[in-house]
């Protein structure tokens, strides 16, 4: 278990880091990048407001995941990881890349349906089966976290 401890500094760090420039993708890049689309594509400035609003809640979700992960790494380090309470920050992350993929379906949907050349839908094809395979690996991670805490009672009532 020591192995772990080593690592959890480390990956928090990184985890800042990343929550650090996700924010500055949210205030600064996303907007200003559909915003120079917009004046670059005349024709495409209808775009600009739902991609804000779409890419900024697809890093909303990452941000979620990064909290959640941030709360699930202080169980591990506390040796509670196997207790309901973690059962709450896991569910969070498969909320989070769930509702993260219910939109980039509509997204791959959309611009299914208005494509004129093949790339970016089968690049959006590409990231929705990333993201279901992320899921549903999540929702089996819950699964044996659900039954690990279920023993870990069980063994602790006996004792």
């Amino acid at each position: 278990m020591l192995s772990v401890y080593r690592v959890v500094v480390p990956l928090r760090v990184f985890l800042v880091v990343l929550f650090g420039v996700l924010v500055l993708f949210q205030v600064m890049s996303l907007p200003g990048q559909f915003a120079h689309m917009a004046r670059e594509n005349p024709d495409l400035a209808y775009l600009r407001w739902p991609a804000t609003v779409v890419t900024i809640f697809w890093v909303l979700c990452v941000q979620v995941v990064i909290v959640a992960t941030w709360k699930l790494l202080t169980l591990v380090r506390q040796d509670k990881i196997f207790t309901p309470g973690a059962m709450v920050w896991v569910n969070a992350i498969v909320a989070a890349i769930g509702a993260g993929w219910a939109v980039l379906v509509g997204v791959f949907l959309y611009v299914g349906f208005n494509a004129d050349d093949p790339g970016l839908p089968l690049l959006l094809f590409l990231l929705t089966t990333g993201v279901t395979a992320l899921g549903l690996l999540m929702i089996v991670m819950r699964a044996l976290l659900r039954q690990a805490t279920t023993l870990r009672t069980d063994m602790e009532a006996v004792i």
